[in-house]
């Protein structure tokens, strides 16, 4: 189980990169590792990188780096770990997929960080599994694999399966690795060599706070803007949200212009056609499945409020033709 003490030394992991990977989560997986060789004096872990076929692989920031190997020459002892980052859903290839499968099989440990947990679960390898992934791609994630139990923790550790959401949980996920395996006093030096801290918690959440991310600590419009969060398939009425925060409309309209300088409607709106996008970009849904999964009623309107939003609709936004306003009645 990952965590646990290994039987020899040094620990084998390999990280597997796939296209577009994101360069943070990787270097905040390695740094750690070589920090605790530095702080005990030994040779503790060894990590080596890997791309399906062996070649050099770009990451999104447009780095390419060149792997030590192809999947092949991943050691049958290694700890394997899926580095995923942008467009990951493009990259479903079944060679990788094979591997993950029949090294699953041999009892390997196997996890991913950012976007790696959606390969692993389009391999199959997380079902009846606990696991998380970025705040972003929980969305799309949960559209697609609705009966995988994700969480929006910094990190999840499930027996064989291990899971960070991306950018710096990684680091948190190494550094709970190390305190298991070799004690909190070695992870805490690490973690003040740089810079880190404190130490987070697999469980605390990913994003800022609401109030954090709106800029205002009303209470009452924190309630309300949870509840349009909770419910964006089938939206809740401006009277609907008033009475439940105890307002009438009126007071409900002027609290939105007041802090968020827009009307409770056009907040909502938005709300639902950020999700919208993140569907369309992360998962295979028709448009008309997208539109229906975040509260339209039809895929014309759907359209049109896309468009007025983001200057395109949302077939474009796939690179796809415009279908005709009939073809879109009829989808």
């Amino acid at each position: 189980m990952f965590g646990d003490k290994p039987r020899d030394l040094p620990m084998q992991i390999a990280l597997i990169l796939v296209p577009e990977f994101t360069l943070l989560p990787v270097t905040s997986v390695i740094d750690p590792l070589r920090l605790a060789n530095r702080q005990s004096e030994k040779s503790l872990y060894v990590w080596t990188t890997h791309s399906t076929d062996g070649t050099p692989i770009t990451a999104s920031n447009g780095i390419t780096l060149m792997p030590d190997g192809d999947l092949d020459s991943i050691p049958d002892h290694a700890t394997v770990i899926v580095c995923g980052g942008t467009n990951v859903q493009k990259y479903a290839d079944k060679a990788l997929f094979n591997w993950l499968r029949k090294a699953a099989r041999k009892g390997t440990d196997i996890g991913a960080i950012c976007t790696g947990a959606q390969l692993l679960a389009m391999a199959g390898l997380l079902d009846g599994y606990t696991c998380t992934i970025h705040w972003e791609n929980q969305p799309g994630f949960m559209e697609e694999f609705p009966e995988i139990d994700v969480t929006s923790s910094l990190f999840e550790i499930d027996r064989d399966r291990f899971t960070g959401a991306g950018g710096t949980s990684a680091l948190d996920m190494i550094l709970a690795l190390i305190s298991a395996q070799h004690g909190a006093a070695l992870a805490t030096n690490v973690a003040e060599n740089i810079l880190h801290s404190p130490i987070r918690q697999p469980t605390e959440h990913q994003r800022m706070s609401l109030p954090a991310r709106i800029g205002a600590r009303h209470p009452k419009l924190v309630g309300i803007i949870e509840q349009m969060e909770k419910h964006l398939e089938e939206p809740l009425s401006p009277s609907v949200l008033a009475h439940q925060a105890g307002l009438s409309t009126r007071q409900l309209e002027r609290l939105f212009r007041r802090y968020l300088d827009r009307s409770p409607k056009r907040y909502y709106l938005e709300l639902r056609l950020k999700k919208a996008r993140s569907l369309l970009l992360q998962t295979n849904m028709s448009v008309i499945n997208v539109a229906l999964a975040c509260g339209f009623s039809s895929p014309s309107h759907f359209s049109k409020c896309y468009r007025a939003y983001y200057a395109r609709t949302p077939y474009r936004e796939r690179g796809l033709p415009n279908p005709s306003a009939a073809e879109e009645e009829a989808s």
